[in-house]
């Protein structure tokens, strides 16, 4: 029997607490067709997101000789983007706390299209620069929250799987702007890549319409009432699947508090807090910085064709989308911990083979550092994942944002490191920097990590 108080008999005795009751009732469903449903609505918006971030790197060997682009310069470019990305992910992270998940996640779509406009019309290195800050806030913001929301929508069993499934998305996006690069830069000029990201000004009609608001949330902003009915609704359509449903099962009664921003540095949240944001920011300084940099490095350094350089920036991201594949079907059985070190530890490998072997040619750089971003890729992307997991409900959104945010961080430091290190000492040492940076990151997962795999989210984060 499912017991639900009313928020009007708060002060009456209540058998279950109307939080711990919504998030039992969640943990013992399968994925409903309404479960599914949001999940494939938001990652085909997580795909353009994806896209938009890396188009960048696809325009910038045109934009180079076209605009006359120092390196500078071109580090500036792709580094804007990612610092408006920090300000996103902990400004709408606040936000979704307070309003929501829904209405934060079209506000953020509606400004990274809008940028996108924008882009096409930018004359120089400023304007871009200006342009891509901005769009950075929006696409900053949308991936926190809608790992929040995606998390908050299941249960622990198959959370990984199901979760990481979607979060591919983002990478099929980078791989999309890759493909876009090398079919249509070539033919139709830089500006295609930002024609192309207009297409999620659409989709902003199916998350209006069809998509109703974290049950997780709206409980713990005391909205029973409109919580009791969104979970009926899916127990409903998965009984009408012929699926029965077990008695739910109370887990942990989460702490009544509000969204405050300074429990991420108090009890057992500070050491969580700490070491994400170390995974975050080595993981991505190296992923990014790769990732970015590699079609203009093969078009300057090597002087390979504008095409070849664009189709070996499109082989590492889908290089990176097989592994994500692998890590989604198997990091429910692996661990998140486990995954992460023993990641952060293989991919400095080949980085050390490169640097030693001097990354004299196109092709050492395609199959080394190619092999150790789509290792990297793994922890980048599957790092909302634990992100969600490892804080409650009420401070989830703003827990994942902020620790984005140095993604952010390090997404930006890293093309602007390789310009320095590039330009000072050589290409090799880039890699030697990067493995070592990765180095780091390992050493935290190891020491500071806590495993979630099969976990309650209640359970883990009272």
């Amino acid at each position: 029997m499912n017991i639900v108080v009313q928020p009007q008999m708060a002060d009456a005795t209540a058998v279950a607490d109307p939080q711990a009751d919504i998030s039992a009732r969640l943990e013992r469903l399968p994925i409903t067709r309404e479960v599914f449903w949001a999940r494939n609505i938001i990652g085909t918006a997580t795909f353009f997101d994806g896209y938009t971030v890396i188009a960048i790197a696809y325009a910038m060997p045109v934009l180079v000789r076209e605009w006359s682009l120092t390196p500078a310069q071109t580090g500036m470019i792709l580094s804007m983007g990612y610092l408006g990305q920090l300000i996103g992910a902990i400004l709408f992270g606040w936000m979704a706390e307070k309003v929501g998940r829904l209405k934060v996640l079209l506000f953020t779509i509606l400004l990274f299209v809008s940028m996108d406009v924008s882009c096409l019309f930018a004359a120089g290195a400023g304007m871009m620069m200006a342009f891509r800050f901005v769009q950075g806030i929006g696409t900053g913001g949308e991936v926190p929250v809608a790992s929040a929301y995606i998390n908050e929508l299941i249960g622990s069993k198959g959370r990984g799987r199901f979760f990481l499934l979607y979060e591919v998305m983002f990478l099929l996006g980078l791989l999309g702007a890759g493909l876009i690069g090398y079919f249509m830069v070539p033919v139709y000029g830089w500006k295609a890549m930002f024609v192309v990201g207009l297409v999620p000004a659409v989709l902003m009609i199916p998350l209006r319409w069809f998509l109703k608001e974290s049950p997780r949330w709206l409980a713990a902003n005391g909205r029973y009432e409109e919580a009791d009915a969104i979970v009926s609704r899916m127990e409903e359509s998965a009984r009408v699947s012929g699926r029965e449903l077990p008695e739910p099962r109370l887990a942990a009664t989460p702490e009544r508090r509000k969204s405050d921003w300074k429990e991420l540095f108090q009890g057992i949240y500070l050491k969580r807090t700490l070491s994400i944001w170390a995974m975050w920011f080595c993981a991505y300084m190296v992923a990014n910085g790769t990732i970015t940099w590699l079609p203009t490095l093969y078009r300057q350094a090597f002087n390979l064709p504008l095409e070849t350089s664009i189709l070996y920036g499109f082989m590492t991201s889908a290089a990176g989308v097989v592994a994500a594949v692998i890590c989604a079907l198997l990091i429910d059985k692996v661990g998140r911990k486990r995954w992460y070190a023993g990641a952060l530890l293989l991919a400095p490998v080949p980085l050390v083979i490169l640097a030693w072997l001097g990354a004299t040619s196109p092709l050492q750089v395609l199959i080394l550092a190619g092999l150790a971003y789509a290792i990297v890729q793994t922890v980048t992307f599957s790092l909302y994942l634990y992100s969600a997991e490892i804080y409650p409900t009420r401070m989830r959104a703003i827990g994942t944002g902020t620790g984005s945010a140095w993604l952010r961080l390090g997404s930006s430091a890293g093309p602007m490191l390789v310009g320095f290190v590039m330009s000072s000492f050589g290409i090799q040492y880039v890699f030697a920097t990067f493995a070592v940076i990765l180095v780091i990151g390992a050493i935290v997962t190891m020491l500071f990590a806590v495993e979630t795999k099969g976990k309650v989210l209640e359970e883990l984060s009272p």
